[in-house]
């Protein structure tokens, strides 16, 4: 069984904790936070501290608190002997301070009170070592079968795909919201819409999905949308999507 030290409290903490709780091949052993008031939420549950100086022996130490804050943390763990890997999408490896480092990176949007199934989370590994290598695999497999090793570049990069695949498609979400709110509309309407276009590409490239004016040039469908649109920032948004859109398949057209 693996013992795991979790650094951090915030929703990546707290998924992590639930999932490995209900996994019989780990252990978490202790969460560390500076916060007494996000402590709270582990308490009774695992040993907790707020004193970086009292940290316990482990396996694996996994530092899930925010990018700029990743190194300064990994300092309180030099000379660890377990494997020290941060919980980052953007963070380079060698950024920990520890020299039996790694990565464990699992790619998926958490918020507090929506429980995940990890069975389907694509976990990302890295290590310096190779048998920190197989150790971060291991636990990744106690969680989830969707394990890959990827080095720090393609993980950057993997991370500046999922801002546009989910930040930004969700903020285009909120924008259908706005409008169908202001037109006294149920935001339910589109979620079949949703649904299907999020299913689709389960099967097909999102290239071969494209559908809508733009996809089609039709030049009087999006003209008359603009016309509809009172928000300058949702107006600069459609003619900018529009045409890279249209850019994207005119030779098709």
């Amino acid at each position: 069984m693996l013992s795991v030290v979790i650094l951090g409290t915030g929703n990546l903490a707290m998924h992590l904790f639930r999932a490995f709780s209900r996994s019989s091949g780990v252990r978490v052993v202790q969460v560390v936070g500076r916060n007494p008031e996000s402590l709270y939420w582990f308490s009774g549950l695992v040993s907790t501290t707020t004193d970086f100086t009292i940290i316990e022996d482990a396996d694996v130490y996994l530092i899930a608190v925010k990018d700029d804050a990743t190194a300064e943390v990994s300092h309180h763990l030099h000379g660890k002997k377990g494997v020290v890997a941060h919980t980052s999408g953007t963070v380079e490896m060698d950024a920990l301070i520890p020299e039996n480092r790694g990565v464990f990176y699992p790619l998926q949007t958490f918020t507090k009170g929506k429980d995940i199934d990890f069975e389907k989370v694509p976990i990302c590994i890295e290590a310096k070592e190779e048998q920190s290598l197989i150790i971060l695999r291991s636990l990744a497999h106690t969680l989830s079968q969707n394990v890959h090793e990827v080095h720090s570049e393609q993980r950057k990069k993997l991370h500046l795909a999922a801002v546009f695949v989910n930040n930004f498609t969700n903020y285009l979400y909120a924008v259908g919201e706005e409008i169908c709110i202001k037109e006294g509309l149920p935001f339910d309407l589109l979620k079949p819409l949703i649904l299907e276009t999020a299913e689709k590409i389960q099967s097909m490239s999102p290239k071969e999905a494209q559908t809508g004016p733009a996809r089609r040039n039709d030049q009087k469908s999006m003209q008359d949308h603009l016309k509809l649109l009172d928000n300058e920032k949702h107006i600069a948004l459609y003619k900018l999507m529009s045409e890279a859109i249209k850019q994207a398949y005119e030779k098709k057209l």
